[in-house]
């Protein structure tokens, strides 16, 4: 069995080496077919550009520590909560000559920027949400120097985050995967393989990553190392959860926390999801608009149409709900609704239930962001209106059935409390 699973993961690796040298040929055709944004030329407007100035402004110095070098100033100045971490241990990044489940890949995230490091390497990897570009990528070199510079990447990251070379009208994305890995942290099986969202079953997230905190008899993914089929069984995967820390099972004494939050992995999965879609949205939109030669009627069918995915992410659509109740144990939750834009009488869309689904309101807190905010003023009326229609006492459509009136109506009051207009 072991010697079917070094065949299937070499092949997988050379696969997968071909396919990146093909994407990357390409990295950059969405320049062409979304003409009007100008993701290669225009200024950026992201929070990491935005530190880059202040750096190069001397208002702001980085500090440089033997241990992690740029990482835990750059927590700070950007403003991203150690809480947030979570470890990846399979090869499915940059730098996977260097992640193994003894060196996992830490990320650490907020509302509008990602951060990755790995233990020994000389790069900090930084992605960021730019109001008008959606996914932008950095790298910052770990060598000290007396100006930092957070360089812009193209090829090197849009090779697996452009999604346009792999199935054609796509925009720059955020990922994130589930994969069987084995001891090495190599992929063993294609097929094990998938792009995960907030919809996924729990059952099939988080394989290659480790996962901490308590989720009673809901088996996942997270922690399992594959040798064999018998690695994927409900027994070993029973056994493989509910863990305090990570330091359970594996040294993470150079790592800021002992921490990969399983609430943390839940958020950021229904972030990127929602983010992504925002950023298709503006792209196609923008392009839309930007034609001279498409009529008022079908433009606004094209936009409706455009729209549809981002009202079902934002309303958090197919996500599976709980057979018991799931916590965190890295203090994730408690920093991230203490976040949350709160009306009068301290009510947020930041909200957790954890008993039975990820957030007490089924509404997404990025509706507030600046990525939304940036999208077409077109776009956003056609969208405040099926929000509006949704969430109406009289609305019988049938696409939102996980949404009870009593919440409904909670979330009109929150949205209408904190200044979104319906």
């Amino acid at each position: 069995m072991m010697k079917t699973l070094w065949v299937v993961s070499l092949w997988f690796l050379v696969v997968f080496t071909l396919s990146i040298s093909a994407v990357a040929q390409h990295a950059l055709l969405y320049e062409d077919e979304y003409e009007s944004i100008e993701y290669g030329s225009a200024d950026l407007k992201d929070i990491v550009s935005s530190l880059q100035e202040r750096i190069n402004a001397k208002d702001v110095t980085l500090s440089f520590s033997n241990d992690r070098g740029y990482l835990d100033s750059v927590l700070q100045e950007l403003d991203i909560s150690i809480t947030s971490q979570i470890l990846v241990f399979s090869k499915t990044s940059l730098q996977q000559a260097l992640i193994s489940p003894e060196t996992p890949r830490a990320l650490y995230f907020n509302d509008e920027v990602y951060v990755g490091w790995v233990q020994g390497s000389g790069l900090l990897e930084v992605a960021s949400m730019d109001p008008d570009l959606g996914p932008v990528f950095f790298t910052l070199s770990q060598k000290k120097a007396e100006t930092p510079v957070f360089n812009r990447e193209y090829e090197l990251c849009l090779r697996c985050h452009d999604s346009l070379s792999l199935s054609g009208g796509g925009t720059p994305r955020f990922i994130m995967s589930s994969n069987y890995t084995g001891i090495l942290g190599q992929l063993v099986s294609h097929e094990g393989s998938r792009m995960t969202t907030s919809r996924t079953p729990i059952r099939s997230r988080w394989g290659g990553w480790f996962v901490s905190g308590l989720h009673g008899e809901q088996n996942h993914l997270g922690n399992v190392i594959i040798e064999s089929a018998a690695d994927l069984s409900d027994e070993r995967l029973k056994g493989s959860g509910n863990l305090f820390s990570i330091a359970e099972i594996t040294n993470l004494a150079s790592y800021i926390s002992p921490f990969s939050d399983i609430v943390a992995l839940m958020v950021i999965e229904h972030q990127i999801e929602v983010q992504n879609e925002i950023a298709r949205v503006n792209f196609q939109s923008r392009t839309l608009l930007a034609d001279d030669e498409i009529n008022d009627a079908e433009l606004n069918d094209r936009l409706l149409s455009i729209t549809e995915g981002l009202v079902d992410s934002l309303f958090m659509t197919g996500q599976p709900e709980f057979i018991e109740s799931i916590s965190g144990t890295s203090e994730f939750s408690e920093y991230f609704i203490s976040r949350g834009k709160k009306d009068s009488l301290g009510r947020s869309l930041r909200e957790l239930d954890l008993d039975k689904r990820l957030f007490k309101y089924p509404f997404s807190y990025l509706i507030y962001s600046n990525a939304y905010a940036s999208l077409p003023k077109e776009v956003r009326s056609i969208i405040a209106k099926r929000i509006k229609e949704v969430l109406s006492p009289e609305h019988s459509d049938d696409s939102y059935p996980h949404i009870p009136s009593s919440s409904k109506k909670l979330i009109a009051e929150i949205l209408d409390d904190t200044g979104f207009v319906l």
